[in-house]
């Protein structure tokens, strides 16, 4: 992409149909908002919209049947302001470079908002890992690690799961890295198994996240918790414990969907039985707990708190008219198109956006990283009461920057976000 093409790129408006949106639009207009409220100019506007470094893999895979396959693969680096780049890999069949540069762009603003030392990245593998056996996930990840692996250190960019990659994903990465370096880099992901240096209470950071802050909008509401019913859109990394979290903490969660459908129960799911019927068959579906339930009908349910926790843009133009809870809490990247927003923000809808909602695995992310570079390893209550502190000093202040200013949340918590690198942009000063 040239530089005006960069330019042009950044700047034409948000989308006014959800037809013409995508993570990137929506990334991007996202920004051009903050940028026009933070008064910044059109270098700064363009710098902050536009990847640091971006690289594109094909990656070849060996089958057990000994027939070879090609995938490509990704690694977008959005910025370095802050600290070393920082985020997900994700393996998904539609995973593309447009998606990755968003999710990268949005990594950056998390960090920023919890003031986590780090700059945005992403990665992704257009691949379907439901489609191969362990061992070929294996020689992929391996292959795929090799491929980015001039430009991944734990000083320089630090992968860790997301959709379809799990622990065993960053042991493999941290022992191709390792075996390539010639020593044990504990360092280089997050997200690892706790016998390998991974944090207590990382695999369900981003759900703990989640339900803090969800407990914090529903009081913020006008709900108590114990009184509140929830509905949560995805029962997979996030939303399964997220589910789980609200319920230990009063909330009803009377529906649940995955992507093959969902149940519902209006006197409140039991969310342990359901995680095991779903570990016994791989979906909700069929759950003798429950009544069966068109899988999009989750979002419109008649509930006070919905966790959309699962892909990008689920709420949209269609159906942000027909959601009945009060409070949203996104749970996923990107589940809230523009359209979808401007929408529920007329209907007094209080939509606690990605940003600040699912931070909680950056946050314990940081403090693996913190760990593996002291060797030195938390006890869980530690974590948890620090992820905790994190999450809800963000929500205070976040709120307070949008009610002085008559801001939505989404609005001032990238505006927030964007100032803090932006400002850490200028102190550094442009080299050369």
């Amino acid at each position: 992409m040239s530089p005006t093409d960069a330019a042009a790129s950044v700047t034409r408006p948000a989308p006014s149909v959800d037809a013409e949106a995508t993570p990137l639009a929506d990334a991007r207009a996202q920004l051009a908002e903050a940028v026009a409220l933070l008064g910044y100019g059109d270098g700064l506007h363009q710098m902050l919209a536009t990847p640091r470094r971006e690289l594109s893999v094909a990656v070849p895979l060996r089958m057990d049947s000994g027939e070879s396959r090609l995938y490509l693969g990704y690694r977008v680096q959005h910025n370095f302001s802050r600290g070393p780049a920082k985020g997900g890999l994700r393996y998904a069949p539609n995973v593309n470079l447009d998606e990755v540069r968003a999710l990268a762009m949005w990594m950056t603003w998390k960090c920023a908002l919890l003031d986590v030392p780090y700059g945005g990245a992403k990665g992704g593998l257009a691949i379907d890992p439901r489609e191969h056996s362990q061992a070929e996930l294996e020689r992929v990840t391996r292959r795929y690690t090799s491929e980015i692996l001039p430009i991944i250190g734990p000083e320089r960019d630090i992968p860790a799961p997301d959709i379809g990659t799990d622990e065993q994903t960053m042991a493999w990465i941290m022992d191709t890295y390792s075996v390539n370096s010639g020593y044990t880099v504990p360092g280089i992901v997050t997200g690892k198994p706790i016998s390998l240096g991974g944090s207590l209470g990382r695999a369900s950071a981003t759900s703990r996240g989640v339900t803090h802050i969800a407990l914090a909008a529903l009081r913020h509401a006008g709900f108590e918790p114990s009184r509140s019913t929830a509905a949560v859109q995805g029962f997979g990394k996030v939303g399964a414990d997220a589910a789980r979290f609200l319920a230990e903490a009063g909330v009803r969660v009377t529906a649940v969907s995955d992507q093959y459908g969902a149940v519902r129960n209006d006197g409140g799911l039991d969310i342990e039985a359901l995680a095991d019927h779903v570990r016994a068959t791989g979906s909700v579906v069929g759950f003798a707990g429950a009544d069966e339930l068109d899988r999009d009908a989750v979002l419109t349910q008649h509930v006070d708190l919905l966790v959309p926790a699962a892909v990008e843009g689920v709420l949209n133009e269609s159906n942000a008219r027909e959601v009945l809870a009060r409070v949203i809490v996104e749970g996923a990247n990107g589940p809230t198109t523009p359209a979808a927003d401007a929408i529920l923000r007329e209907r007094g809808v209080l939509v606690v956006p990605d940003i600040l909602a699912n931070a909680g695995g950056v946050i314990v992310s940081y403090f693996e990283w913190v760990q593996a570079n002291q060797a030195y390893w938390w006890r869980a209550d530690e974590v948890e009461s620090r992820l905790e502190e994190r999450m809800l000093n963000a929500w205070r202040h976040v709120l307070g920057y949008a009610e002085a200013r008559d801001l939505s949340l989404r609005t001032a918590a990238t505006a927030l976000a964007v100032e803090r690198v932006a400002e850490a942009h200028r102190i550094r000063g442009l080299y050369p």
